[in-house]
């Protein structure tokens, strides 16, 4: 009897574009084939052509997808003139933009006319549509955003895949952490709308964990890769910390730890032990 065919996965580096330090570990790991998609912040700060370019250098040959990773989540700035609401120039904190969702207070046609910025953003960056779309901090999930997120991708991006945050297993490991029952739950209705809209997305998801406890990254990973399917996609934020990150995020030490684990020789071993295999 034959052994089973591994799953072929998706692990996504976020936030390619927020820090020069960030965006050097991306590119390493790139290079040592222990990730094979990575999401670009084109309203990020670390954004510079010479980024792009060896971006491009190592993720090139099919090595590696490369998604725009959207952005309406403070402290970074939208794209657009017009766009609101705003607090002191920059997007809304997360907590605000959920909450405003929520309570359909968000304008889903100037949300949608950003989207489609960023989009745009990114074509003229790489030369290319984005493989697949996401967004920064989830909020592609939010509610009024989802529908905004999906028209601009489907009208920019109608090749590209979007990436929904369902586990596909929800309690597989127990309940797990609130921010996975959210995102679950916000997840459903995204998946719904994407079907009717003809756009493809991640069958699976996994990555999401309280950056705050830090804790044993490779413990994580296997927890990841249990009960994930074929072309499920796992998120992770490896980076080297640098003074633009510390300015603009509190997840530094956590992306090195990531970043370490990743690079090291335990994260293949582990991988032919959950018969898994990047895409």
């Amino acid at each position: 009897m034959s052994a089973a065919s591994p799953r072929r996965i998706w692990l996504c580096a976020d936030d390619y574009g927020i820090s020069p330090g960030v965006n050097r570990g991306i590119r390493d790991l790139i290079e040592r084939r222990r990730l094979n998609a990575t999401s670009v912040m084109v309203a990020g700060p670390a954004i510079e052509r010479d980024e792009i370019a060896a971006l491009q250098a190592v993720a090139g040959n099919d090595r590696c997808a490369i998604g725009l990773h959207a952005v309406l989540t403070a402290p970074f700035h939208p794209l657009t003139m017009h766009f609101k609401p705003l607090a002191g120039g920059l997007f809304l904190p997360l907590s605000r933009m959920l909450a405003m969702g929520l309570l359909r207070r968000l304008d889903a046609e100037i949300i949608r006319t950003e989207l489609s910025a960023q989009i745009a953003k990114f074509v003229e960056l790489f030369g290319t549509p984005p493989d697949y779309l996401d967004g920064h901090q989830h909020v592609q999930l939010f509610p009024q955003v989802c529908d905004a997120f999906l028209d601009a991708a489907k009208g920019g991006a109608p090749g590209a895949w979007v990436r929904q945050c369902g586990r596909a297993q929800p309690f597989r490991h127990g309940l797990g952490s609130p921010k996975a029952l959210l995102l679950d739950g916000l997840s459903r209705q995204f998946r719904r709308r994407a079907t009717q809209d003809g756009l493809s997305f991640n069958p699976g998801f996994a990555g999401a964990y309280d950056f705050s406890e830090g804790g044993d990254f490779g413990a994580l990973m296997r927890q990841f890769l249990d009960g994930l399917p074929d072309g499920g996609l796992i998120m992770c934020h490896p980076g080297f910390v640098d003074d633009t990150l510390r300015e603009l995020d509190p997840l530094t030490d956590q992306r090195e730890r990531e970043y370490a684990y990743l690079a090291s020789d335990a994260f293949p071993v582990l991988l032919g032990e959950a018969q898994a295999e990047l895409r």
